[in-house]
């Protein structure tokens, strides 16, 4: 059986994503605006070098939305590696995964799309998974799950940009207003806020961070522009079970059958939520 390009796109950009998500949590003691900063700067070099290549423009054709793709993005990038340094592994990545609910309900006000009933239900039943997740984990703190719900709003933000943009820019140029936008931000909060000096193969760390996340944007950006939604999402929750495998073997997380069960319930109502979506 032949796999779409869509598809095949998709689970690099999975598998890219979660050795991103690897060795940000094994950089724990670092802030996370820092990591933002160095993931960005190698994803700018990067993407410029690429479009220099490709004879495209640097600042892309829609640029509201590239725009508020980029802000959108380092948003919730910077949430998200807060939570991954403070929650266990594939709750931290689980609960990411709400941001195409957010996608389909910023939808109704920005895309003008319709939100079928069932599609509630199923937005419910992510959402019940988030209690369980937390009523099972007395140590985990309200803040950092509601600010990983926070990081998904953005992220489906994010995603909404993303489409917007699919008949108007190049991938690259889509990926490139995100370090364009993040660099100077997260720069200041560097300069005057707080900085810890990486030594040894810290560096190599920071390097397969910035390299995975671009490789995992480019194509994760090239699956939304080459197949529906509701058939590449499926195979994007193969990063849950990348998460709870890493957790496990690398951190030595272990999870409770009712943490499973919440984890299994958000990435059902999401992942059925894109197919009633369908």
């Amino acid at each position: 059986m032949k796999i779409s390009k869509g598809i095949q796109y998709i689970l690099v950009s999975t598998v890219c994503f979660a050795v991103m998500n690897t060795f940000v949590k094994l950089l724990s003691h670092f802030p996370a605006h820092e990591l933002v900063f160095f993931r960005s700067l190698i994803s700018f070099i990067l993407c410029f070098i690429a479009l220099r290549k490709k004879q495209l423009p640097i600042f892309g054709n829609n640029k509201k939305w590239l725009i508020i793709r980029g802000l959108a993005g380092v948003t919730a990038l910077s949430m998200f590696f807060i939570t991954l340094q403070n929650m266990p592994l594939a709750n931290a990545v689980t609960i990411q995964y709400m941001s195409p609910v957010f996608t389909s309900v910023l939808g109704i006000f920005i895309l003008k799309e319709k939100v079928k009933n069932k599609q509630w239900f199923w937005f419910a039943v992510a959402l019940l998974g988030v209690m369980v997740i937390k009523g099972v984990n007395p140590n985990l703190e309200w803040k950092w799950l509601i600010l990983g719900i926070i990081s998904a709003l953005f992220a489906g933000l994010a995603y909404t940009a993303v489409r917007k943009c699919k008949d108007t820019d190049h991938p690259l140029q889509v990926v490139l207003y995100f370090p364009m936008i993040a660099l100077p931000i997260t720069a200041l909060f560097c300069i005057f806020h707080q900085w810890t000096q990486p030594i040894g193969i810290e560096w190599l760390y920071i390097l397969i961070i910035g390299i995975s996340t671009q490789i995992a944007q480019i194509f994760m950006t090239k699956a939304l522009h080459a197949e529906r939604v509701s058939i590449i999402t499926p195979f994007k929750y193969f990063g849950a079970v990348l998460a709870i495998g890493v957790g496990f073997f690398v951190f030595d997380e272990s999870l409770s059958w009712m943490n499973l069960v919440g984890i299994i319930l958000i990435v059902c109502g999401v992942l059925f939520n894109s197919l009633s979506k369908a």
